[in-house]
């Protein structure tokens, strides 16, 4: 979901728009922790991490998932990641197969994460955590579902962009909050910080984690002319990123977060780059969404998720596998 200019903006217009959407920001609230209070939560077999955030919009959850799916891995636990699909038309829950499915199917997200590892899809997250069970799942790794109450969860971490923060501090739709940050605060086990800035933040007892994206290739586009384009939450970033990796961006165009790209989209951005002899260039996010009879000559930049100290999850992933052990 692309921020509103308004959710940014300090302009008077801006203020006096968030203003009248307040009161519908205020029953979004209160429904958020209506369903809390209704829930009953389901509690599988498997261990349940849980990756959200508090606003609409990317912070770097899915590349934090996958981070993390790598290092349990790496301790030796099955584990499968569990998705909503976003933007998918599959309800599920349904077992990942990128040889079978597209993100028409199941979303873009799911088809990353599938890379690195089991991916459920699922709208009703306890009929996936089974399913993921059915897998043999040791931990479930929730991509979103923070302000999901049907399924109990073990650890939640969220993720804040430490740049933008809460921007004008409103809940949806005056705002980008999903819920009061004091309130989503007090469910979280930690906070991780996504890139660079210091957001202001209400008092938290649990451990504040930094981390940053950094391209996989990261001199791959150093002194190239690219045409780049990105529909994601938060495009500026990406664009950002391509600078610091040294290439000379003729041109950069934003879309709507997972945004359908056209057959004309696509064939003015491919010849923008052929007048300039330069490479297109997109997500690995937006390349996925892409058919794959369109993707070349389209060149996906993909990034990764590096914790500034990881000796600090230890704790944290320590208490999630000592739980699992006492469940077993």
């Amino acid at each position: 979901m692309r921020a509103p200019e308004f959710w940014t903006s300090t302009t008077a217009t801006a203020k006096t728009i968030s203003a009248l959407l307040s009161p519908l920001g205020a029953l979004y609230g209160l429904s958020v922790r209506a369903r809390q209070a209704q829930a009953h939560p389901f509690r599988p077999k498997a261990r349940i991490l849980c990756v959200g955030n508090l606003t609409a919009g990317g912070s770097g959850k899915t590349p934090i998932a996958i981070a993390l799916g790598h290092i349990l891995t790496a301790r030796g636990k099955k584990i499968a990641f569990l998705s909503r699909g976003y933007g998918g038309r599959l309800h599920g829950p349904t077992y990942v197969n990128p040889a079978q499915h597209s993100a028409a199917d199941v979303g873009d997200e799911p088809l990353l994460l599938a890379a690195h590892g089991t991916v459920v899809v699922a709208r009703n997250r306890a009929q996936g955590a089974r399913l993921a069970d059915e897998l043999g799942a040791d931990i479930i790794l929730m991509d979103d579902g923070f302000q999901n109450f049907g399924i109990a969860k073990d650890l939640s971490l969220v993720v804040i962009d430490a740049q933008s923060g809460f921007q004008n501090g409103k809940l949806i739709p005056a705002g980008p909050l999903r819920e009061a940050v004091a309130q989503g605060l007090a469910r979280a086990d930690a906070i991780v910080l996504m890139g660079e800035g210091v957001p202001r933040l209400p008092s938290f007892a649990g451990p504040i984690l930094s981390a940053r994206l950094v391209p996989t290739a990261a001199e791959a586009l150093r002194d190239r002319s690219v045409v780049a384009f990105a529909g994601i939450g938060r495009p500026q970033r990406f664009f950002r990123m391509l600078g610091a990796m040294g290439a000379d961006i003729i041109a950069a165009q934003s879309f709507p977060d997972h945004h359908r790209f056209t057959a004309l989209e696509l064939s003015l951005l491919r010849a923008a780059a052929e007048r300039a002899n330069a490479l297109l260039v997109t997500t690995e996010k937006d390349f996925v969404r892409l058919d794959p009879a369109v993707r070349t000559p389209i060149v996906p930049v993909p990034v990764h998720a590096v914790f500034a100290d990881p000796a600090a999850l230890t704790p944290l992933l320590d208490r999630l596998v000592e739980q699992r052990n006492v469940g077993a």
